[in-house]
């Protein structure tokens, strides 16, 4: 009924799509929680969000949302052709009524559950879609990106307000994500750069017909440099566009376009703002803007927020003369090393350009003497040791932010949306150096 918030516990199935649009309908709004948390994990997301007894979940996932407390949970054969039941009392949703809950990826306690009211939603898929013409050809996008992550939800939405065809891949498989693409002329898709460096390594990669394809996106974590010229050379005719923004801002609030992506002095750069937005970089201990090319901490005003007002982003970045930001890592990750702080990305750059190097993560690990030590997880293709690293690194950045801890590691364990855990990072790194 309206005002109710609805769990819905499944990948991007028509079940979850058609609930998320079913309930906003009629003026409830749909929770959309990982459908790889845990049955105590879910309990403590319904009892925060407040959500009704009745909630929404893929076959897979009942017997989890009903350990979590649910009352009652309806499946897809809940929505099996019979006979048809009473219309719902539809509604005018108020503008400020919650029409969408989301979560923000909760890498320390509990994801925290962001309200996104409807007149926020309509506004925002306004602004970054095209309204359904009838005498226009439909476009074919691929959403491969977890339906409860800001990117494909909306993502999804935007879709459907064009009347554009959507692909659904509900778990990310490069291969599979090749097939499709040839199979339905994919044009466009979002890809988190893990997803991006997998496709390119698959062996069926140049066998693949994707002349489809016009645009790529990508985003929602740091994307390598070097990764992002080796898909522009061997996908030449695809325009690359790299966004960055939040849960919290309902995705993009700046983009480096396709022309920026061949000026050599924007590599690593997430763009500019985009029209409407403002951006401040301050130093987090004193509110006080730093001055262009230093970091500090990202601060966004925009009628995207989801709370309203200055949203301290937590994200470390530098803008330059320019209006571009180069993102430096999370507030949160920064490594404190004997009163020196930095952040991981600009070690994980470095170390990146050693040859034997094809992915690395780095963390600050807890020092009795420094407070934090430099540690490094490493995905190599040959064998090497920290000595190595270190002299490979030492023309590149400073003598503190070398790396002092060192585990070999047969991948970087990210998260479905290409996250790093950092506190993950640094108990493997604790636990193998």
């Amino acid at each position: 009924m309206a005002g109710d918030r609805v769990a819905v516990v499944d990948g991007g199935s028509l079940l979850s799509i058609a609930t998320l649009v079913g309930a906003a309908r009629i003026g409830a709004a749909a929770a959309l929680m990982n459908p790889a948390l845990t049955p105590p994990e879910l309990r403590g997301l319904l009892k925060n969000v407040g959500c009704a007894d009745v909630a929404v979940a893929g076959e897979a996932y009942v017997d989890r949302l009903r350990e979590a407390g649910a009352p009652t949970v309806l499946t897809e054969s809940d929505l099996a052709p019979g006979p048809s039941p009473a219309s719902p009392n539809l509604t005018d949703t108020a503008d400020d009524a919650d029409a969408l809950i989301l979560f923000t990826s909760g890498t320390t306690g509990l994801p925290k559950a962001v309200s996104i009211t409807s007149g926020q939603l309509t506004m925002r898929i306004r602004g970054m879609s095209a309204p359904f013409r009838a005498d226009s050809k439909p476009s074919v996008g691929m959403m491969c990106v977890p339906f409860f992550h800001v990117g494909g939800s909306l993502g999804m939405l935007g879709s459907l307000y064009s009347g554009n065809t959507s692909v659904v891949q509900q778990r990310f498989d490069a291969g599979e994500w090749l097939r499709l693409v040839s199979e339905h002329r994919v044009a466009a898709a979002f890809l988190v750069p893990t997803m991006l460096q997998r496709i390119l390594d698959h062996p069926d990669f140049a066998t693949t017909d994707l002349t489809s394809l016009v645009a790529i996106a990508y985003g929602a974590a740091a994307a390598p440099i070097a990764l992002v010229r080796r898909a522009m050379a061997a996908l030449p005719n695809v325009a690359f566009a790299n966004v960055f923004g939040q849960t919290e801002t309902l995705g993009a609030y700046t983009t480096l376009m396709p022309d920026d992506h061949r000026d050599l002095a924007r590599a690593g750069s997430v763009g500019r703002p985009l029209p409407g937005v403002e951006v401040r970089v301050v130093d987090p201990a004193t509110g006080n803007d730093v001055e262009p090319g230093r970091v500090g901490e990202l601060w966004v005003n925009t009628t995207q927020n989801a709370m309203g007002g200055w949203l301290h982003t937590g994200d470390l970045a530098r803008q330059d003369s320019d209006g571009y930001i180069f993102p430096s890592g999370r507030l949160s990750d920064t490594i404190n090393r004997g009163g020196e702080k930095f952040g991981p990305i600009e070690v994980e750059d470095a170390l990146r350009s050693h040859p034997a190097v094809t992915d690395v993560a780095v963390a600050g690990i807890a020092d009795e003497e420094l407070g934090q030590r430099v540690g490094a997880a490493v995905v190599a293709s040959t064998p090497v040791t920290l000595e190595e690293l270190r002299s490979h690194c030492r023309d590149l950045i400073a003598y503190f932010k070398l790396p002092e801890r060192l585990a070999i590691l047969d991948q970087i364990p990210y998260s479905t949306t290409g996250k790093i855990s950092r506190h993950q990072i640094a108990a493997l790194i604790a636990d193998d150096a």
